[in-house]
């Protein structure tokens, strides 16, 4: 007979809700491209791109992918911080611990590190997302990094500066 396991009261960040996959992806993911592709097509009609809604349409897929992308790695980085933060066994760090997980509000050290992750999410979307619209020989370079700002500074994962602690309280 096979042991099951049920865990009980196990609160996580709402940063961490992106490593596991659950039907609220159903909502996120549509909703995710709708915005990629509202500032994608905003963006390129103010820098005067011919044909931004064809192009916007194109290309909001492959922006979509690189922001979970993108999400994922600013996670990934706060969870690694977290874990070393933990396996060094100093009772100190716990406050910061507790900080990026529950409130990043509580002290400057925890806000840094979660604007620190938000920052690594949003230049792997600048930088991803100037690869993939440099590839479209009808934009210009200036034009590249100016969408690619854009969507940088407007899609980063703002949200992972929500205090958990509003949901679980």
């Amino acid at each position: 007979m096979k042991k099951t396991y049920k865990l009980h009261n196990i609160l996580f960040p709402i940063w961490m809700l992106i490593f596991f996959p659950t039907y609220l992806w159903l909502f996120l993911i549509p909703a995710n491209y709708l915005i990629d592709y509202l500032v994608t097509r905003l963006s390129m009609k103010h820098i005067g791109v011919e044909k931004y809604q064809k192009k916007a349409l194109y290309h909001s897929w492959k922006i979509c992918i690189i922001g979970f992308l993108s999400d994922f790695i600013g996670a990934a980085f706060l969870l690694g911080v977290e874990m070393w933060m933990d396996m060094s066994g100093n009772r100190d760090l716990y406050e910061l611990i507790n900080g990026i997980n529950y409130n990043p509000f509580v002290n400057a050290c925890s806000f840094l590190l979660i604007v620190t992750g938000i920052l690594i999410a949003g230049l792997c979307i600048y930088f991803l997302n100037r690869w993939i619209l440099g590839k479209d020989e009808e934009l210009t370079k200036e034009q590249v990094k100016q969408v690619a700002l854009y969507l940088a500074v407007f899609t980063a994962p703002y949200l992972f500066l929500i205090p958990s602690m509003w949901i679980y309280s």
